[in-house]
Formats: C-alpha cells, structure tokens, sequence
C-alpha cells in the first residue's frame, strides 16, 4: 500500500502590511520531508509506504501572494497526477488559517484541486491546526479530518502520527465515510481557548471520551482563525464516523458536540492575568521576584504580527531609575541588524531600532553593546528543527535593557533559543515575549507573567475588530 503525504502551513494575518512571498517558505521534498513531518514510524508500523509530495511551511505569515501559492499548489497536483495510479491514499498537514491574494482559502483550494484529480473516493486525511476555518464543503470533501488538541501545541506531531494511523485502518478496511461538520456562530481569539483552562480542559474531555466509541474514528473542535476577515471564520465542529453505517450516528454526535461548546460561550476567558499596558508595566516593575514576563499581545509573532513594535521598549526606556533587568526577546529590524551583525563582542555602536513602519514601529535612539550573535531558531516544543534568520543580543547602554535585535520576525516560543545566545533568560527580572497566551518554557519558568493588551497586527478585543465578512450572528460580536 502506498500513501502521498505532503504539507501547507500558512497562518495568514491579513494585517501584517507585506505578502508572504515564496522565499518565507522552508519547502522540502523526498526523505527530508518525511523526516520534517515526523511521521515515518505511523505508516511504518502499518507496512505502508510513503510517497513525498510537497512541504511548504510559512508557519505564522501574512496574505500569500497568488503566484507563490500557486506555484507551490502546482507542485503537489503534479506529484499526486504523477502518482495517482498507485496511491491507495492521501495524507496532508493543512494549516487551516491560509489566506491567498484574490483567492482566498489556500488549504480549501488544494483541496477542491486535488477532488478535480483524484474523484471523490480516494481516502484523504487531513490534520490541521485548531486555529483554521473549515466549511461543510471541505470537511464533505475528505474522509478523516482531526486538529489539535493542546494549545500551545504540545500535540502537534502526536495527531500528525494518529491521523496517518486512522488513514491506514480505513485503507485496509475500505468505509464510504466522510467527516461531518457543523458551524458555530463563535469566534475566539487562540487566547481566549488555551487547553489548560477551562472551559477547553472540559470541551477536551468531552472529545476524548467521545473518541472511546467505536462508532466514531475522531472528534475535534476548531477554534477558528480570526486575523484575517472571510466568511469561513468562526468555530467548527468534525465528527468522523468508523463506518459507513456510523453516518447517521455521527450526525447526531456532531450537534450534541456543537452545542456543548456553544453551551460553554459565556465561560471563554483570556488565561492567566491580563492588563493594559501601562498597567502590564506596573504590575512588572512591582513584581518582587524573578522571572516576570509580559507577552506583548498586539505584536504576537506566533499569529503573524510582524516583532518590529517597539511600543513597549519605549515604556521601558521611559521609566526613570529602572531597576530591574529586562531582556527583549526580540524586535525585528533588518537595518540595525546590518550595521551589528559584523560588531565582535563588546564593540558599541549608536543606533535607531525600529523599522518604522508604522505608527508602532517608531524608532528609538540609543547606544548599543554587542553581546552575542547567534541564528533564530524555529521550533517544535522543545526541539529545535532550523533557522531563520539571524540575530545580535546587545545590551543598551546605561540602562539594565538587554534585546535580541533580529533581521527577520522571530517566534521565540523555547528557552533553548535564548541560550543559543549565551544566556538564560530566568537570570532576568523581566523577560518581554511577542506572543499573546504564554507558551510553556517561560510559563512554567516564571514566577509571575501578564499579556499585556498592546495595539497591533494581533489585537485581542475580538468584539471590536471590525469584520466586514463573517456570517452573522455571531457571538460575542452580537448578543446571541
């Protein structure tokens, strides 16, 4: 038996003010895409073998351009025709929250592309991640669809393993099944549904147990993507029924699914402290132990915001006889990068750090100490899987401000990427994160954190961001 596995990741952030262009991709192909997905030992372990199609990952970007996506699109279809003849299945990785110029939907176009090809009975599974908007057509269009769980996602290459085993069982045991979908007039930003608060604790629990039937294959709940405007957003309900015969079933337990959630709207909360930012910066400054951090909501680089607001840096630089340590991790600016990144240890230099960009982005005067230079790692959890890009630590002079300087937006998401540069980070007093919910190093390594409600790419106050395209009703924009 043979399955073609590939994978589009894209989180598109309509708001960020560049298009994601082919270069922002890591696209890999043959033994280094099976090996970047993590999921060899699933169809190993099922006597299967995989045929590499494509990998392209932008991870958390801006509006693709068409051309770019295109071309990448193309190279799938192309392996998938190549191939069709043999392939007893289909296995990909969809982001879920793509966003394509004068398209739309990159992940539901590949799908409708890929239907053209094959027809309407070659099993395909698809894992994605919660933060995607689904529709009735792309979860009818496929036979296994599951997202998720954990968020931050500490279970990302577990469900990529799980749902390749569930498409090697429904190989060998051939259903005419489909998922089931249901919409929900909701839509939540990924720090109001953090898996280890509830009411999620709860809507996971309810999956899990329902998942112990052997009429149903999966079931997830998809919170939806909300940083660019269409009509798909909001959340979903999948139900994959076992069988042909578990349909019907699987209808029914997809509304008792859709209304336990819609049931727990009024419990969605932000985790852990939130506070605007001048009373984020007080609530640091007072804080009497070590380490505090603030994650710098509105500039949220693992949601497409682009790391160059230097909004708080300016609170910091304003605070008069500050006291305590503060490490930026980290601000994106190619410029200053440029005149650092040949600076040896210990060499200063005057610099203006912020892209200005725009009215958030504004630069601030100040000479620098380099400290160390090192590659912006990417991570999964805690491994480190490549770069990109590069950074230059320095330390502000006569201030106690130390910040990671880097020439492309930086997702800091792993302690292990600050010791790429020679420190660690709980040696600070306070630590400055562009990330909206705090992500488990530095939420189980501090001893106090708070999001601190910024403007930007990435604003929190969902009722307020103004929508233009989404179905309505929808809750909490309208009072339903």
């Amino acid at each position: 038996m043979k399955v073609l596995v590939g994978s589009f990741t894209t989180e598109s952030n309509s708001k960020t003010p560049y298009k994601t262009t082919i270069a922002d991709y890591d696209i890999a192909f043959g033994q280094k895409l099976i090996d970047v997905m993590e999921i060899e030992s699933a169809y190993q372990s099922e006597d299967v073998e995989i045929i590499p199609g494509v990998y392209a990952n932008a991870n958390a970007a801006s509006v693709i351009e068409k051309d770019t996506f295109l071309y990448i699109e193309s190279l799938l279809l192309k392996k998938i025709a190549e191939h069709l003849h043999e392939l007893d299945g289909i296995y990909l990785h969809l982001h879920g929250a793509s966003y394509v110029d004068e398209i739309g939907s990159g992940d539901h176009h590949i799908l409708r592309e890929i239907r053209k090809i094959t027809g309407p009975y070659v099993p395909i599974a698809v894992s994605c991640d919660p933060h995607g908007n689904l529709t009735k057509e792309y979860a009818e269009s496929i036979q296994i669809l599951r997202s998720y769980r954990e968020s931050p996602h500490t279970d990302a290459m577990d469900t990529r393993r799980y749902v390749s085993k569930l498409l090697c069982q429904l190989i060998k045991n051939r259903q005419n099944i489909h998922s089931v979908y249901r919409k929900i007039p909701l839509i939540l930003g990924g720090e109001q549904s953090v898996s280890a608060d509830e009411p999620v604790k709860s809507i996971n629990r309810f999956m899990d147990d329902m998942e112990k039937d052997s009429r149903i294959m999966s079931a997830s709940w998809h919170v939806g993507y909300l940083r660019h405007d269409c009509p798909e957003a909001g959340c979903g309900i999948i139900v994959v029924p076992a069988t042909e015969e578990d349909q019907q079933y699987c209808e029914k337990k997809a509304d008792e699914l859709a209304q336990y959630v819609w049931d727990k709207r009024h419990e969605f909360h932000y985790t852990g402290l939130t506070a605007q930012p001048d009373e984020a910066l007080t609530m640091a400054l007072e804080f009497e132990d070590k380490p505090f951090v603030i994650t710098d909501s509105g500039d949220n680089t693992t949601s497409g915001a682009t790391g160059w607001n230097t909004y708080v840096l300016r609170q910091f630089m304003n605070v008069e006889h500050l006291n305590k340590t503060v490490l930026f991790g980290s601000i994106k600016d190619e410029e200053v990068y440029k005149k650092l990144q040949n600076l040896s240890k210990g060499e200063q230099l005057h610099v203006s750090l912020g892209a200005d960009k725009d009215k958030l982005s504004i630069p601030v005067e100040m000479d620098v100490e380099v400290i160390s230079h090192s590659p912006i790692y990417i991570s999964h959890g805690e491994v480190l899987i490549g770069t990109k890009g590069h950074g230059v630590l320095v330390h502000v002079l006569g201030t106690t401000i130390d910040i990671i300087v880097a020439d492309q937006t930086a997702r800091v998401t792993n302690e292990s990427q600050f010791e790429s540069f020679g420190i660690n980070w709980k040696n600070y007093d306070i630590t400055v994160l562009k990330q909206g919910y705090i992500f488990p190093d530095f939420k189980h390594g501090s001893k106090g954190y708070v999001m601190s409600l910024t403007d930007g790419a990435t604003p929190q106050d969902t009722k307020h961001i103004p929508f233009k395209l989404i179905m309505r009703p929808m809750y909490p924009i309208d009072e339903i």
